[in-house]
């Protein structure tokens, strides 16, 4: 645990009784601070009164008695409204954190020299940030990874000269982190999302860039005209890297076919890695991710005054990638088996249809989201079928019908059995079973990731399945 030793003494309001305002609370009683913790919901108000938080009911306290509110990244700080605890709480001139500002803070006052890298974007932060922490821990470096994947920040050991913090930073944390200052900042990409925490896709770009600009160095994808205008602001006053899928770019990292290389402002090309039969790293989106994970690794190992000369290659090839994101579970025979249950939307199973050319039988449906999946109809000739499942089933089908053959299945070991029992049948090489939604669970599942687990669940279970890692 980190302490929060710098709000030592002070008394500070704690919103959101999660896993991170949890940690925050714990992380400030540890470190001296007086804390008011409360949360709207009675279940995770006796939850943290069983792990020993002081609750107070911040609707009839004082706020002129704290000095700051720590409020946890899932609560609206300015849209569609402010929270009432925001509006309390600027109202009496306290400041509003969050947990990751509190990281910053003890950074800056015991070690600011420690390494971190940030990592945002609208798409790819986690296979980025997971990316990363393999790359370095492959190199030998003592590595912690948390934020908003994984662990709570705070829930970290305190950051050294010696040790990499790897922090993933959704647009919420970010906002909430006034003092940030990574050694490196990448930022992925920008698209529209969140537009109703943000107001306006320009406040969104705004918020992302504010990590750009507070690090050492920026990583910039600049595969979108908003980040190549980022980083145009970067290079402007201070240092910054460019990456890019799309085309070969000097200076900067860019991809030689299947090849990671890095080129100086003469041109002159290094060769770092090779992408190519890395299943983890399969698709154009993942290229991406590789692109920013090699060139902030690098950037921050020099900094570091750590050699930059490792093995890039076998870190990559190692890379076990992230469940649930084209999470490749196994073979039922010759048929691939992958669990992309995280694509929430058409835009994230765009990635995951892109990923493979043909002979694909997908699993899609939940709880749909607002534009269907009519933006993937450039994908629809790699679909050999199409298991309709949950509340969107009918929706889809409107789409799909005489593009893609489809089946209405209901629930999703209704759809796996037919999909296997279809995709054996055919004469591909390798079929492909894709359970990539595009659509939110909860019509059926609490969340993405238990039925994500529902699917490698009922995987095992099929005649001769072979999972990934138990594969000769």
């Amino acid at each position: 645990m980190i302490r929060a030793s710098t709000m030592a003494g002070r008394k500070v309001a704690v919103f959101g009784l999660g896993a991170s305002g949890t940690a925050s609370a714990l992380a400030l009683l540890a470190g001296g601070a007086e804390v008011a913790a409360w949360d709207d919901g009675e279940a995770a108000r006796s939850a943290a009164a069983a792990a020993g938080l002081p609750l107070a009911d911040l609707g009839t306290a004082d706020w002129g008695g704290f000095s700051a509110l720590v409020l946890a990244p899932g609560v609206p700080l300015t849209h569609p409204e402010p929270h009432w605890t925001v509006v309390e709480a600027r109202s009496a001139g306290v400041e509003v954190i969050g947990d990751t500002e509190l990281f910053f803070r003890e950074r800056a006052a015991h070690c600011p020299d420690a390494p971190v890298i940030c990592i945002t974007g609208t798409n790819g932060k986690s296979t980025t940030t997971a990316l990363v922490a393999h790359i370095l821990r492959h190199a030998g470096c003592e590595v912690e990874m948390g934020g908003n994947i994984g662990k709570a920040i705070l829930t970290l050991a305190p950051p050294a000269r010696e040790r990499f913090h790897v922090v993933e930073m959704s647009s919420f944390q970010i906002d909430l982190t006034p003092s940030m200052s990574p050694t490196v900042g990448v930022l992925l990409n920008i698209t529209p999302d969140h537009l109703d925490r943000h107001g306006t896709f320009d406040h969104y770009a705004a918020v992302k860039e504010r990590l750009v600009a507070a690090a050492t160095v920026g990583c910039v994808g600049i595969d979108d005209p908003r980040c190549l205008e980022i980083l145009k602001r970067k290079v402007a006053v201070g240092a910054a890297v460019a990456f890019c899928v799309r085309r070969s770019i000097a200076p900067g990292y860019s991809m030689l076919g299947s090849q990671i290389v890095c080129s100086d402002a003469t041109g002159l090309a290094v060769r770092l890695a090779d992408l190519a039969g890395i299943a983890t790293l399969r698709g154009a989106h993942n290229a991406e991710n590789a692109l920013a994970a090699v060139a902030s690794v690098r950037e921050c190992l020099r900094l570091a005054g750590r050699s930059t000369q490792i093995d890039w290659q076998g870190a990559l090839g190692t890379f076990p990638g992230l469940a649930h994101r084209l999470e490749q579970i196994g073979h039922a025979g010759r048929v691939l088996l992958v669990n992309d249950s995280k694509a929430t939307n058409a835009e994230s199973t765009e990635k995951a249809l892109a990923s493979f050319p043909r002979a694909i039988h997908w699993i899609v449906g939940g709880k749909a989201k607002e534009g269907g999946i009519e933006g993937l109809a450039p994908y629809f000739p790699r679909v050999a079928k199409a298991y309709l499942i949950g509340a969107a089933s009918d929706s889809f089908a409107a789409t799909l019908d005489g593009r893609v053959a489809l089946e209405r299945c209901g629930t999703l070991d209704v759809a796996l059995a037919r999909a296997i029992a279809e995709a054996t049948a055919s004469d591909d090489a390798e079929p492909v079973v894709l359970l990539s939604p595009a659509c939110a669970s909860y019509d059926q599942y609490r969340n993405f990731e238990v039925r994500g687990d529902h699917f490698r669940e009922l995987a095992r279970q099929l005649p001769g399945f072979v999972a990934r890692e138990d594969a000769p």
